[in-house]
């Protein structure tokens, strides 16, 4: 009788130990989607800028210093999101990657405030497009961070709980995700409206 109960525990404690482990997996998986689907729409961004400045080129000539600090403040987001999809749990990458794109927000800002002095610029079809795209795809990166964050958050929750605190470090889940944090949140949140 005793032999069966003690088969019992151990079977109890290796499905446990199972369930723990395919639910870390799983979590970490969402996570690392989560991440996938943020630099989708990051990468998106970062392609959609060089049209803008492109256009806006022909009619601010003048305005070379501003279009520069644009293409400079993509090309470090860029590299910020290669160094943060390396390694989700590198809290400085993931803080490159925030400050990196905080600047490129301000620059794609000073952009819009440069424009607005332009009627010809403001009418153009090809600037109004890329325009909007731009909006709509910064809609999706803040939604994206959102579900990224969220889901960071069941991760590292559920590995500080037990049992999984038991058995998170040796089955490899020892370093807690990285949250993708924004200096100005609320200014992120509204997302850079580039209006003509």
């Amino acid at each position: 009788m005793s032999f069966y109960i003690t088969l019992a525990i151990v079977l109890a404690l290796i499905a446990l130990v199972v369930m723990v482990f395919n639910k870390l997996v799983s979590l970490r998986a969402r996570h690392e989607n989560a991440f996938a689907q943020i630099e989708v729409q990051l990468k998106r961004r970062y392609d959609l800028i060089p049209n803008l400045v492109n256009t806006a080129k022909a009619y601010l000539k003048h305005e070379q210093e501003t279009l520069e600090a644009v293409i400079n403040a993509r090309n470090q987001a860029m590299a910020g999101l290669s160094a943060a999809s390396g390694d989700l749990t590198n809290i400085d990458a993931m803080g490159a990657l925030a400050g990196a794109e905080s600047a490129l927000t301000g620059a794609l800002g000073k952009l819009n405030v440069v424009m607005e002095a332009y009627p010809d610029l403001k009418a153009d079809q090809t600037m109004m497009q890329v325009s909007e795209e731009l909006t709509a795809t910064e809609n999706r990166v803040a939604f994206a961070r959102q579900g990224f964050n969220d889901a960071v958050t069941s991760y590292n929750e559920y590995k500080q709980q037990f049992p999984a605190v038991l058995m998170a470090g040796p089955f490899g889940h020892g370093k807690d995700a990285s949250l993708l944090e924004f200096s100005d949140s609320a200014a992120i949140q509204a997302a850079p409206k580039v209006e003509f």
